[in-house]
């Protein structure tokens, strides 16, 4: 299929100034583990830095002194002291443990890291940018969300699959039966759905005559229309395959204009496909603006195309690092907002467009919001974001930081309806089994969450340990006091013998490797 041309092709992402030969065939993520090694290289020459300025400074801040008066202060306490201590420590971790897990299950982040972000990194001169969605998103979600409260997982249709299946048996859907399942080409399925088309314009002239006379003839005439709307737009469908794309736009406008209601067919879908592959964009841009609208149900072909006009006003020139120095552009925070907004709706999409996972034919029906619609809006969608330059750069570079923003657990909604829980279920349904169905990426557990667990665990364990074993405990506190006064005579430079020194013997490091080889041969004693 024409669709299909070109999936296995290299990502058309903007190369940056840093990025290396191609023929070199750098690993992935080469920047990220530069720069923390660079990161890395940096932290280690400000430790070597502070530990020289406080060797610096021993005497000025008289950490001798300091050091004999805590010396003396911990050799005179008691086990009872360490178990009191170590009770309270960990009594103290266990509430902020605790306070952190459900600010985190009610706000989606931590608290300690929030306070840090908002109110200590400003005052460090840092900055952090918020992006929220333009408008009022605040009744917008309330909207949504009590109009899609009903039903969780619902199938559509798919707008761009394949031609099979009638749903009622006649004439017309006869011709619509033999296109879809016994022709061999797109060819011999234009030519049934024509002959579809004669027969259904029939039915459906009659069915107008009689539609006033019972409610059966009422339905009757919807069964004749949506079977008339069914082929035509099946007859576009064919006409886009061939390469009459103005044709297939042509008869999308028509069925738009002469059945209004019938939204729910996605025709709109299949228009903003072809419109892009005319590049229209100012018609696709139309298109978006009558039916990107809150009382309408969203779908991942709106909302990926909505984000790929506004990357394309930016993502020839863009830039990560530029960006990173001078900020982002107004345009820029557009389209970022639009790319968050997208991936927010199904956040599947991007790892097909930037092929990390590998494609597959779309299924007959799709879930909206889960794998199987991400499927189809790539397979027929990726050609488009190919052809407008950087679109897949600025995708890959922003795409990720929807996450952080996205409100946990799943059960809230920030742009959108709350993710129903159940898409994985039914995207194993409808994909076949040698496909690794993609999942809704699940928020990590922040840091603190995992820090103050792990110093709420060891307090309690070391409380438990003194006051069982307080003798043993009490040598690990003496093997403690042996190693501080090591520490004290290595800053101190105290001598370790009382023979005069020769000018010129004063050796730092020597005496530092000795005196802590002499705490080893100690505790080694202790045993």
């Amino acid at each position: 299929m024409a669709d299909g041309d070109g999936l296995g092709e290299a990502a058309a992402a903007a190369a940056s100034p840093l990025a290396p030969a191609p023929g070199l065939s750098p690993p992935p993520g080469w920047r990220e583990r530069l720069r923390a090694g660079l990161a890395g290289t940096g932290a280690s020459l400000w430790f070597v830095a502070g530990l020289g300025l406080l060797y610096a400074l021993r005497v000025p801040l008289r950490l001798c002194e300091n050091l004999a008066a805590v010396t003396v202060f911990l050799n005179s306490l008691t086990p009872k002291f360490y178990v009191a201590l170590t009770g309270t420590s960990s009594l103290i971790s266990g509430l902020i443990f605790i306070f952190e897990w459900w600010y985190f299950h009610k706000h989606g982040t931590s608290f300690i890291e929030q306070v840090s972000i908002s109110h200590l990194r400003p005052l460090m001169g840092g900055t952090e940018t918020s992006i929220s969605e333009p408008g009022s998103p605040s009744s917008n979600r309330e909207s949504e969300t009590s109009r899609h409260n009903l039903s969780e997982c619902k199938v559509w249709r798919n707008p761009l699959n394949l031609f099979r299946g009638a749903e009622y048996r006649s004439c017309a859907t006869a011709y619509v039966l033999l296109a879809e399942e016994e022709a061999t080409t797109i060819v011999d399925a234009e030519r049934l759905f024509k002959q579809a088309l004669k027969a259904g314009e029939t039915i459906y002239r009659r069915s107008q005559q009689c539609q006033h006379q019972s409610p059966q003839h009422e339905a009757q005439l919807r069964r004749d229309t949506n079977v008339l709307v069914y082929i035509k737009r099946r007859l576009a469908m064919c006409a886009r395959k061939l390469g009459r794309i103005r044709e297939a736009v042509k008869i999308m406008r028509d069925l738009m204009k002469e059945f209004p209601p019938l939204t729910m067919l996605n025709i709109h879908e299949n228009l903003l496909e072809s419109l892009l592959e005319l590049q229209a964009y100012a018609d696709v841009q139309a298109v978006l603006a009558k039916y990107d609208d809150i009382s309408l149900p969203k779908s991942a072909a709106i909302c990926y195309t909505a984000a790929l006009l506004k990357t394309r006003t930016v993502s020839d020139k863009f830039s990560p690092e530029t960006a990173s120095r001078r900020g982002l552009s107004t345009a820029e925070i557009n389209a970022v907002e639009a790319i968050h907004r997208a991936v927010e709706f199904n956040p599947h999409v991007p790892k097909y467009l930037l092929e990390m996972k590998s494609l597959i034919l779309p299924p007959e029906h799709i879930l909206k919001r889960g794998d199987s619609e991400a499927i189809a809006y790539a397979f027929f969608h990726l050609q488009h974001w190919k052809r407008i330059e950087g679109a897949l750069n600025l995708l890959q570079c922003t795409w990720e930081g929807t996450f952080r923003m996205i409100p946990y657990p799943l059960e809230k909604g920030h742009l959108f309806y709350p993710y129903p829980s159940c898409t994985e279920t039914a995207d194993r349904e409808l994909l076949p089994t040698f496909h690794h169905v993609s999942v809704y990426p699940k928020k990590e557990l922040p840091f603190f969450i995992h820090f103050t667990a792990g110093l709420c665990s060891s307090t309690a364990m070391i409380a438990l340990l003194t006051h069982q074993f307080p003798e043993i405990m009490g040598v690990f506190a003496k093997a403690g006091a042996a190693l501080q006064d090591c520490l004290r005579r290595a800053l101190c430079l105290a001598p370790l013998s009382t023979r005069p020194r020769r000018p010129g013997s004063h050796r730092p490091a020597q005496e530092c490797i000795t005196l802590f080889s002499g705490a080893v041969i100690w505790l080694q004693e202790l045993d």
